[in-house]
């Protein structure tokens, strides 16, 4: 009797778990999964307008791989990933370390930081493009140069660059100043009694212990480079000469999709991104395994 009252509990209990996930559930279907595979078959595809699709099998992709300014765009993808994700993730946890440290007015020195984040897209790129004028801009002008910061193709990405890694600095060293206050205390007073310097407790207790979230933190950065799209195409305008030494993968989308109307060849770049993501995260998942600790 009283395993059938448990078992009546324990398939309430499941249900209502079920209950409380739905809406989650059928959220990331209806607006993810679904638009996915809409997605991959709109790639396989010409469109005819107004919803409507020949199927034209694997031309899209053909035409894709040999547009020049689609393997620009990727080269220029993957090298804003290698101007960011470094050097965001280094000044982030350096950030993070210190304001962790013993220093007066940190809640609000975590507040400048953070701000990046809560200001619009909009204004930080009028910003920084203020920053960056050739002609009255504040940069030339204490560097007393000249040099064409957002127009000049050998400097317009590294320029992007720039307000990427300034952007999100803030977010990510709040993620990992948590991962940094989780650390007990007693692993640093313990190191301090053996004779431990500050730098090697630095690489025997800190990094090992924030290598978790330091991971998740990566994995996160990696994806918004890998999908940059709003900050170059506020910085870069359509007749900036810079703009195909800039152009990321899914700039290049938006051009293909709703400019040139091309929605197929779009669903191909989209696909094709969506590949290297995947790629680049099976590569992390399987590279953490050298580096990440999870032992507590």
């Amino acid at each position: 009797m009283n395993s059938e009252k448990l078992s009546t509990a324990a398939r309430e209990e499941r249900n209502w778990g079920y209950i409380m996930v739905a809406p989650t559930i059928i959220g990331l279907v209806v607006l993810n999964v679904w638009p996915f595979i809409q997605t991959i078959y709109a790639s396989f595809c010409e469109h005819l307008g107004f919803g409507h699709y020949k199927f034209i099998g694997f031309q899209n992709y053909i035409d894709m791989f040999q547009n020049t300014d689609f393997w620009r765009a990727t080269v220029n993808t993957l090298v804003f990933c290698v101007l960011t994700v470094p050097v965001g993730i280094f000044l982030s946890l350096l950030v993070a370390i210190l304001l962790n440290a013993k220093v007066n007015f940190k809640g609000g020195f975590r507040t400048i930081f953070f701000l990046p984040m809560v200001c619009a897209p909009a204004a930080v790129t009028m910003v920084w493009r203020w920053i960056f004028n050739s002609e009255y801009g504040i940069l030339n002008q204490i560097l007393d140069t000249r040099i064409a910061w957002v127009t000049d193709p050998k400097s317009a990405l590294v320029s992007c660059a720039i307000v990427a890694v300034w952007s999100a600095i803030g977010y990510d060293a709040v993620l990992l100043l948590s991962g940094l206050q989780n650390i007990s205390k007693s692993y640093y007073e313990a190191a301090s009694i053996d004779g431990a310097g500050k730098i090697t407790q630095f690489f025997k207790i800190t990094l090992p212990m924030i290598s978790p979230t330091l991971f998740v933190t990566m994995i996160m950065r990696l994806m918004t480079s890998l999908k940059v799209y709003d900050l170059i195409y506020m910085m870069v305008e359509e007749t900036n000469p810079a703009l195909s030494s800039v152009q990321s993968l899914i700039y290049l989308f938006y051009r293909e999709s709703f400019v040139a109307g091309s929605r197929g060849s779009g669903s191909a770049i989209a696909v094709w991104t969506v590949l290297i993501i995947g790629l680049a995260t099976v590569i992390q998942f399987i590279g953490q395994k050298k580096w990440v600790n999870y032992e507590v």
